[in-house]
């Protein structure tokens, strides 16, 4: 039952996929099929037009063997050896350098955010206390 459920929900992901490549297709728009899908699946879960648990094992199941949907594209690469060449080191020192940079950035945002969250928090508590001893 549980594989049934699980194949179920990929091509619930599937037919996002296949709408988004379609509305690419059909309005010539230079973002991809694909990211087009994923914002339609992200605006449908905010919405709660389809239920986080109508995908949640599908998706899970796609992220559990994500490595192995790299393989061919990574084989694929040995056919270009100009690209493991001295532009493949630049190409990988700027993804490398532009992870780093995403990374500390989001870091520092988030410790931001949580930083200004806990003081409206404790401005909260505050003032609870401070009503009640009035």
């Amino acid at each position: 039952m549980k594989i049934i459920t699980i194949s179920l929900q990929i091509v619930i992901l599937y037919i996002f996929s296949f709408i988004g490549t379609a509305i690419h297709n059909f309005f010539h728009l230079a973002i991809p099929g694909s990211i087009i899908a994923l914002l339609l699946l992200f605006i449908c879960l905010c919405l709660k037009i389809v239920p986080v648990k109508f995908i949640e094992s599908g998706a899970a199941y796609l992220i559990s063997i994500l490595m192995l949907l790299f393989i061919p594209t990574t084989v694929g690469i040995m056919n270009y050896p100009s690209l493991l060449s001295i532009h493949g080191a630049l190409l990988v020192i700027t993804v490398l350098l532009s992870t780093i940079i995403s990374i500390a950035i989001s870091g520092t945002a988030s410790q931001f955010f949580e930083k200004k969250a806990q003081k409206r928090k404790d401005d909260k508590e505050c003032n609870k206390f401070s009503s009640h001893s009035a």
